[in-house]
């Protein structure tokens, strides 16, 4: 496997985004060691609504570049009925939407029949329409850091995935209807 970009050179990347981040969100859990507390309480009724006030890093650097005229935007692609970590980002959406993220929706079996790379789970960032990071995991759904790659045909892939996503996903309010 190539070098990955883990910690705070995996973060500059986003920092370095000129003019936009889009990624595609493929995965139905990601096991972040910091949002395990968030995640407990959430499933126990007891939501740590302090957080959706976007006062963290992500939010702070989504709401700086949102006011910048630098969209970050994503799809989450979600097998449905939602499982407990899709439900709980689902919630935790707000924060990010109120921070200046775009945030939209596809169900698993749409994005299949639409050729997105969803099985198995493709999560990758594209950057700039210049650049991707491909996430990589283990199989206990850690993140392991992103090969970034910027050879043209694959930047095109991904730009082609992106449009197909935007295209067909819907806005976190037209999502929680259709449930």
């Amino acid at each position: 496997m190539a070098d990955l970009l883990t910690g705070d050179r995996f973060g500059a990347l986003f920092h370095a985004a000129r003019r936009s981040a889009f990624r595609l969100e493929t995965r139905d859990r990601y096991n972040v060691p910091s949002e395990q507390e968030r995640i407990r309480r959430f499933l126990a009724g007891d939501p740590d609504e302090d957080y959706l006030l976007g006062a963290h890093e992500w939010g702070a650097m989504t709401r700086a570049a949102a006011a910048e005229g630098r969209p970050f935007r994503r799809v989450r692609v979600v097998t449905l009925p939602l499982g407990d970590y899709s439900r709980y980002a689902l919630w935790s959406a707000q924060g990010n939407l109120g921070a200046g993220e775009e945030i939209r929706y596809l169900d698993r079996d749409r994005a299949d029949t639409l050729g997105l790379p969803v099985r198995p789970p493709h999560d990758a960032w594209l950057l700039d329409d210049e650049r991707v990071a491909v996430l990589r995991f283990d199989d206990e759904d850690r993140l392991l850091g992103a090969e970034l790659l910027d050879a043209p045909a694959i930047v095109e892939q991904h730009q082609a995935w992106r449009d197909i996503a935007w295209k067909a996903s819907a806005t976190r309010a037209e999502f929680l209807r259709s449930l």
